[in-house]
């Protein structure tokens, strides 16, 4: 199957399945009771109705009015599909809800009007507008789009924004400030070519203009050449980029330029104009998926070339997500009135300082970089930098008091800043860190149970993904049908599949079962147990990591945890002076992740057992680039209970206090307490925790830890990764009897990311 059709098979399952679409409603408040029924609808409801009537600004304070934003098309200009209709369009609108709630927290109706008429269609969105704190516009096409904004904007007293326009006029314009400093040039100075003439070319052409690009300095290119005035074709929108100079296509209007500006198509841009811009000049070509001019194709044309492109595998990707979540962040918040100029160049500023700026080092692990650092290769933030949330949304919520047009003018800024970190929870961004890290270096996993359908799905999806390269253990015919059925293509070598008890493989077995037999021969095992305990997968995989034929091993589908963890315990064995393995939860919860231990091994561990598992914790949560800060917990608080479930957690923390001072660690406490931090703050000041935000829990059994994570997982729909075996010498892990495809892929980052860290302490 051609990758396309198996990427667009694939997307339609997603879309389908486990239900449909990609966004829903979930209720913010207790609903359980009659009494809590009552105060939702009638008649406790007439009360808010009746406040808001009286003053039509209450409804920012008793609805979801002020988080709401409204996300319209009439699906005239759905990507690069063109006209294909509202309904057509409404998964492209979804789609912009959910990124508006994983990097800003805003909630979001997508609605898709099926109407086309200019007028109309401005009627329709000022009639349903006083539902919604905020209106993004999308995917409507140009000329219309301009005088459909125009409108909205006069008559409307909420933020609202074409994002097609501004979206990708910020975030250009905040490289090309970047840029032109890069390039050792003047904003003022530059000459500008644009190809392109709509909705996006024109916003960004406006916003270079406000941001000190002179009008006479830009040439602009539509379909059928240069933008000139003596052309009779011109809307008012290209009449305000019209130039009087003698050049009519994009070969001699190139000539001696310092940036080009692609927002039409792709490979219409050549080396041979390449070449005839000015010294070190600035390409963003954005047309997706191909630019205007391909970016290895451009880079080795010219050597003093600084680049841009719309894709996120190329340097400084022009990304609305940088943008649009965060503007409507900031304006929510202050309740604007409207998004005007001052805070689009707000955003514009905020972005080109962030930049700037030392990039924390998850960053750099994110994205797989040893240091990113401003220059040719990094002139705009990368879309999964923690710091953006707290950045774009102050600048422009200043720039809207500045301004007038805040309503609710914020007093504390670093109480609003706290906040906005708070909003970042989404387990699911954080998880795309990770495989972002881990598709950086991928490496070589053993699928222990490959002739089950559900792990050859997640190898699948792992390899697809470029996070590892998967060696598949089992039977080789059942493995390659069920490869076959599932369109499971490889590029030659890339993926290995291995039958243990085969003839083919008898000589690596022999191999493995003399170095194991070597090993453990004091310990009872003969050369014949050996060969015998090779011909089984778990022990073959485990040898295959050890000899270093294989980097990470993934097992545990179709077995229970004790009967898989016991070959890897003889073969690979615990990590260095470790006395105890142990396991903890990644669990993606709505505020954040939040690491549980121990989930998997350890029945009733001791005082010493906890003070084990919490270092641990605490290193594992270090190695995904997350500050500890972690509570022992137990039924009681601090000393007010002398039973011996309470008081071996009391000595847990005082070894760790004693032992490891730089750790963030406090117990015994309750979940309650351990979760609140208001709760922590005034009833136990004294806490090394008090006013921090735990973002680890450690059990006193095994049983409590295991129930607390699958009660989690399974009533509150909260994403699980693990259990994450730590602890062990070589990057082993094993999932859950049954696990789910998604939740093996994700192991499978969390065992390449481990692979990672192990390879870079051995170089150290």
């Amino acid at each position: 199957m051609a990758s396309n059709e198996k990427l667009n098979k694939e997307a339609l399952l997603y879309h389908e399945f486990p239900t449909p679409g990609k966004i829903s409603v979930v209720p913010t408040k207790k609903h359980a009771t009659q009494r809590d029924l009552a105060l939702a609808y009638s008649p406790g409801v007439a009360a808010p109705c009746l406040e808001i009537e009286k003053n039509p600004h209450d409804a920012y304070k008793y609805t979801s009015k002020g988080n709401l934003v409204a996300v319209i098309s009439n699906g005239t200009a759905v990507l690069g599909l063109g006209d294909i209709g509202a309904l057509a369009g409404k998964p492209v609108m979804e789609g912009k809800g959910l990124l508006f709630k994983i990097f800003a927290d805003i909630d979001v109706f997508d609605i898709e009007i099926d109407e086309k008429d200019p007028e109309k269609f401005i009627q329709i969105v000022k009639g349903i507008a006083p539902t919604f704190g905020g209106i993004n516009l999308e995917d409507i096409k140009a000329p219309e789009a301009f005088e459909i904004e125009r409108r909205l904007k006069e008559e409307l007293d909420i933020p609202l924004m074409h994002d097609d326009q501004h979206g990708t006029a910020i975030i250009s314009a905040a490289g090309m400030i970047n840029a032109v400093e890069i390039v050792g040039k003047k904003i003022d100075e530059i000459r500008i070519v644009v190809n392109g003439a709509g909705a996006s070319a024109i916003s960004c052409s406006r916003l270079y203009k406000k941001l000190g690009v002179k009008p006479e300095n830009m040439i602009m290119l539509d379909s059928k050449g240069v933008i000139r005035k003596d052309r009779p074709d011109l809307s008012v929108e290209k009449l305000e980029f019209a130039t009087s100079l003698d050049v009519h296509e994009l070969d001699d209007a190139i000539v001696g330029a310092d940036m080009f500006l692609g927002l039409s198509k792709g490979d219409v841009f050549t080396p041979e104009m390449l070449l005839k811009m000015a010294p070190n000049p600035i390409v963003f070509a954005l047309a997706n998926p191909n630019p205007e001019i391909d970016y290895n194709l451009a880079m080795s044309t010219r050597s003093d070339l600084l680049m841009a492109t719309g894709r996120s595998d190329y340097p400084n990707q022009v990304n609305n997500v940088l943008g649009f979540p965060y503007i409507f962040r900031g304006a929510l918040d202050v309740r604007a009135t409207t998004i005007n100029e001052e805070m689009k160049i707000a955003a514009v500023y905020a972005l080109s300082e962030l930049a700037k700026q030392t990039v924390p080092e998850q960053v750099n692990i994110t994205y797989g970089e040893k240091h990113i650092a401003f220059g040719k290769d990094y002139i705009i933030p990368k879309p999964f930098d923690t710091r953006l949330i707290e950045v774009v949304p102050l600048a422009v919520a200043k720039a809207a008091m500045e301004s007038g047009v805040a309503k609710e003018p914020i007093q504390d800024w670093e109480k609003y800043r706290e906040q906005l970190a708070e909003r970042l929870g989404g387990g699911s961004k954080w998880m795309k860190k990770l495989i972002n890290q881990a598709k950086e270096q991928p490496k070589r996993v053993v699928f222990a149970e490959a002739d089950h359908l559900d792990v050859l799905k997640a190898a699948q999806i792992a390899y697809d993904e470029g996070i590892c390269k998967p060696i598949l253990l089992g039977r080789k015919d059942i493995i390659e049908e069920l490869m076959n059925e599932i369109s499971f293509e490889a590029i030659a070598g890339d993926v290995l599949v291995l039958d243990p008890k085969s003839d083919e493989q008898r000589q690596r077995r022999e191999k493995y079962a003399n170095d194991y037999w070597i090993k453990r021969q004091r310990k009872g095992v003969k050369l014949y147990d050996a060969m015998s305990l090779m011909r089984e997968r778990n022990y073959f995989g485990a040898m295959m990591v050890v000899e270093g034929e294989a980097d990470a091993l993934i097992s545990g589908y179709s077995r229970s945890y004790s009967s898989v963890i016991k070959p890897m315990m003889e073969v690979i064995g615990r990590q260095g002076d470790v006395k105890r393995i142990s396991a903890t939860n990644l669990m993606l919860t709505p505020k954040g992740p939040l690491f549980l231990s121990d989930t998997a091994v350890n029945v009733d561990p001791n005082a010493e057992d906890l003070a084990c598992i919490t270092k641990m914790t605490a290193d594992t949560m270090s190695m995904f680039g997350i500050k500890p800060a972690i509570a022992l917990l137990s039924y009681s608080n601090f000393g007010t209970s002398d039973h011996e479930l309470s008081t071996k957690v009391t000595k847990a923390v005082k070894m760790l206090h004693d032992n490891h001072p730089e750790i963030d660690v406090d117990g015994e406490i309750q979940a309650d307490f351990a979760l609140n931090q208001e709760m922590m703050k005034d009833r136990f000041p004294f806490s090394k925790l008090a006013g921090k935000k735990v973002n680890a829990l450690i059990f006193p059994g095994l049983s409590s830890a295991n129930i607390a994570y699958k009660i989690m997982k399974e009533l509150n729909d909260i994403e699980s990764v693990g259990p994450i075996l730590m602890g062990m010498d070589r990057a082993v892990h094993i999932v859950q009897l049954g696990a789910r495809v998604d939740e093996m892929v994700n192991m499978t980052t969390i065992a390449v990311v481990d692979a990672q860290e192990r390879e870079k302490k051995l170089k150290k």
